[in-house]
């Protein structure tokens, strides 16, 4: 498995940090190195909000990704301010519901998914960040499905246990995509 350094970036209360977790948990699960730095201002929701997520088979020196080879990206200012650090070669996925930006790069993979409205269609109401950790999935097969499964249901607390099956489908209509 290549290195993934991702960052997932969009507003505060809109999951960015909860999918972070949810992929570095599957790293855990494989046994990988894996880190999570969660970064977000002091008026959380409504305010930028990312996290850094590295899965390696090697120890991993840094948790802060300063060049990513994956961004998620929620919104348009976390696209603006993150596009310009995707490495060559890497890999953006992005809720085109929210972003209409044009990428001015050809030396990256740009997927734009309706994320925001296809969960609102779907009755996944705020879970767009789990379509598009879906489709992470389907682009990078980051894990084995099973495992990704288990991260679901280790990071989703049992409070919210009513939230377990929506996740799943969320992750499962973003694979779809």
């Amino acid at each position: 498995m290549k290195d993934l350094n991702i960052i997932f970036a969009g507003f505060g209360g809109q999951g960015v940090l909860f999918a972070g977790k949810v992929t570095a948990y599957a790293g855990l699960i494989e046994g990988k190195e894996l880190s999570w730095l969660p970064s977000y201002g002091p008026e959380m929701r409504g305010g930028t909000a990312n996290c850094s997520v590295c899965i390696s088979e090697q120890p991993i020196g840094s948790p802060l990704v300063t060049a990513p080879n994956v961004l998620v990206a929620m919104n348009q200012p976390s696209l603006q301010r993150f596009i310009d650090g995707v490495e060559p070669g890497g890999l953006v996925i992005l809720d085109s519901s929210l972003i209409d930006l044009t990428i001015g790069r050809a030396d990256v993979t740009v997927h734009r998914v309706p994320a925001s409205a296809l969960a609102e269609e779907n009755g996944l109401k705020g879970l767009a960040n789990m379509i598009l950790v879906g489709k992470l999935f389907h682009e990078l097969g980051f894990c084995p499905p099973e495992t990704l499964d288990q991260a679901i249901e280790k990071c989703v607390p049992a409070r919210r246990a009513a939230m377990l099956e929506l996740n799943r489908r969320a992750v499962a209509l973003g694979a779809e995509q």
